[in-house]
């Protein structure tokens, strides 16, 4: 795997124990972009998962597509639990996952296993969204992520790894961004992914609970949604491309983002999940790369790798106006998560582009 590193040794090396003990897994929002792919590699790995998920945000299509990217003996290691993080009793169903003895399909009548580990990615994502909604997004974001606390807590779980978020650090203006100097949230969205934090350093404190954060910076790849109004940036511009639409930036283009592709997030999942260091539990880290794309960059970037797949639209962006909420710039320090989960990603943004490419292409051809 070409990328910033020749290997990435301790994730590895996880794999490798991994492959030879399953273990049983939590993954809510499994159907959606980041859940998906967190199945994926589990799945591969042979182990164990329950899935929850109620389709506000992920598609059966993400399960789907998984479904045919493993082997049925794999895929009988899936157990999917359609419920909302916002109702506590759908929270705690999906802790046991329930073995089938007949191959895949049918009642899950075998052992039972309880979940050890929790991958909780579900959340109202989205800046934008939450300007326009507030509520939905802290019933989302907060009162589900407690609900998934208390119910992880009472399973008495090993570790419950989350999806925090760079939108923690606010109108911070230091760069690159390092974990412990944050400023005030710029948005709603912003507020809900802070108070999870502090949820969890609670939590920790009061149950001896071991919790990790994952402060994603603008994770991309495959299955990532390009339709919708709160679609993210490269799905959505790529998809605008190939299909001869306009593209819209905001601002002058300038702005600049640290663009993660999602097997660098998947790493750090795993990684965080299992380690054992007490120094290394009851953290939040930085998830990226340590890389600054500007958005015009990343317009080139997008069209030459179009071109590699025949495309090449002849077009030039449509600069509008800031968007209400948005920080400049972000870059993360990402040294804590090497230091102390053996962190280390292996693709920078044009890695990430070339993999991820066909995908988006093919997605777009399924759709027309």
């Amino acid at each position: 795997m070409s990328g910033i590193s020749s290997h990435a040794s301790a994730y590895e090396q996880l794999r490798d124990r991994l492959a030879g003990e399953a273990r049983t897994w939590l993954v809510t929002g499994v159907a959606g972009f980041i859940g998906s792919n967190l199945l994926e590699t589990l799945l591969r790995l042979d182990q164990r998962v329950v899935g929850l998920d109620n389709f506000a945000t992920g598609h059966q299509r993400n399960l789907d597509e998984v479904r045919g990217l493993v082997t049925p003996t794999q895929w009988a290691n899936f157990r999917f639990v359609r419920g909302d993080i916002r109702n506590l009793d759908d929270c705690k169903s999906a802790f046991v996952f329930q073995a089938s003895t007949d191959g895949g399909d049918g009642a899950p009548d075998g052992e039972a296993y309880p979940v050890q580990h929790v991958l909780h990615q579900a959340a109202l994502g989205s800046v934008p969204r939450s300007l326009v909604d507030p509520i939905a997004t802290n019933e989302t974001n907060i009162t589900g992520f407690l609900n998934m606390l208390v119910a992880a807590r009472d399973a008495q779980v090993k570790s419950f790894t989350y999806a925090a978020s760079s939108s923690t650090y606010g109108d911070h203006p230091g760069l690159p961004k390092v974990e412990d100097r944050i400023g005030s949230p710029l948005s709603p969205y912003a507020v809900t992914k802070y108070v999870n934090e502090l949820y969890a350093d609670v939590f920790a404190r009061c149950y001896g609970f071991r919790t990790v954060g994952l402060r994603y910076f603008n994770v991309f790849g495959p299955r990532q949604d390009p339709q919708g109004a709160y679609a993210a940036v490269i799905p959505k511009w790529t998809a605008a491309l190939l299909d001869g639409e306009a593209v819209y930036i905001n601002g002058d283009g300038e702005t600049s983002r640290d663009f993660c592709y999602i097997a660098n997030a998947v790493q750090a999942n795993l990684l965080a999940a299992t380690v054992e260091g007490d120094d290394a539990t009851n953290q939040v880290y930085n998830v990226a790369v340590g890389d600054r794309t500007t958005l015009n960059g990343l317009f080139a970037s997008l069209r030459s790798n179009l071109a590699v797949h025949g495309v090449d639209p002849d077009v030039q962006p449509v600069y509008r106006d800031f968007r209400a909420g948005d920080v400049r710039h972000s870059q993360a320090d990402v040294g804590k998560a090497v230091r102390l989960l053996g962190y280390a990603p292996t693709h920078r943004i044009e890695q990430g582009l070339q993999e991820a490419m066909s995908w988006y292409v093919d997605f777009q051809k399924l759709r027309r």
